[in-house]
């Protein structure tokens, strides 16, 4: 018998959502996988983000195409089974991806009270990153690409580069930065105003340095199926 990883098959899962297929087989092998080989599959930061990337892409999906679950509701819902256990979208991205940062703190406050599980689960250090690559249905999401174990860093830069790219806007008469409101929403996991003035520089090789930074308004328009390929 042939043997899959765990992100093989968050990947396969995502396909299948895309192609419009039927997911019920993959959803059953993930939510039977023994709870201990998800700990020892997903070992080090570029596992657990590969895995949970797409897991949250491809269940977002799911549960607004199949479930027919409408925002705020869907990303509270405790539906998702991986490793029998019970897992919503909030978990996933707000406790895993984030390290149980509280959502509505701007990423400056950890949630010392977030279940064992999450704890288990979660990354050791928060990636900025994640941000562009989790899509959650509007309009202003960043689209949906498929994240491997051993290409995520080259992915998540190129993730990031994209996005930032078609969503700035230089105002250079006014000496302003006009760009996506991710920013401000999650400002501490971006390293506040500094960290993302460093974060242009970074990745796009941008000086806006003495540049002041507004934040767009973002679009909840739906927008579902936005992959990348």
């Amino acid at each position: 018998m042939e043997y899959y990883s765990l992100n093989h098959i968050s990947e396969q899962l995502l396909l299948t959502v895309k192609q419009n297929k039927d997911t019920t087989k993959l959803k059953l092998e993930l939510s039977f996988t023994p709870f201990n080989e998800l700990i020892n599959s997903l070992k080090n930061d570029e596992e657990k983000k590969a895995f949970w990337i797409n897991i949250y892409n491809a269940y977002f999906l799911i549960l607004r195409k199949e479930f027919n679950i409408s925002k705020p509701k869907i990303y509270t819902e405790k539906i998702i089974k991986i490793a029998e256990h019970y897992f919503s979208l909030d978990d996933i991205e707000h406790g895993i991806l984030r390290k149980y940062r509280y959502k509505y703190s701007l990423g400056f406050i950890a949630n010392l009270f977030a279940p064992k599980l999450i704890k288990q689960l979660a990354v050791n250090s928060i990636d900025y990153r994640i941000h562009f690559a989790l899509n959650c249905g509007a309009k202003s999401c960043p689209p949906i690409a498929f994240y491997n174990t051993e290409n995520i860093n080259n992915q998540l830069d190129l993730a990031t580069q994209s996005f930032l790219e078609y969503e700035t806007e230089y105002i250079h008469a006014k000496k302003e930065v006009h760009t996506t409101m991710l920013f401000k929403w999650f400002l501490k996991d971006f390293g506040n105003f500094k960290g993302i003035k460093k974060i242009y520089k970074t990745q796009l090789n941008k000086d806006i340095s003495d540049y002041s930074i507004k934040f767009k308004p973002y679009s909840w328009e739906e927008n579902l199926n936005n992959f990348t390929q």
